[in-house]
């Protein structure tokens, strides 16, 4: 079994936090669109770099 990278433990990490203030935002009453958008690109710009990782 080989161990995850401290890099990828990272990402993995600020990937998750993202999701959730991604959900957060959604559970506000009018939701930043802008907001969403930047959060969105954001987290799948880490999960493209995870997926990039992942495949080393």
């Amino acid at each position: 079994m080989r161990l995850e990278s401290p890099r990828l433990t990272s990402l993995r990490e600020r990937h998750a936090h993202l999701d959730a203030r991604i959900q957060a935002e959604y559970s506000h009453a009018h939701p930043d669109d802008t907001m969403l958008k930047r959060l969105k690109l954001a987290k799948l710009r880490l999960k493209e770099e995870i997926d990039r990782l992942k495949d080393h």
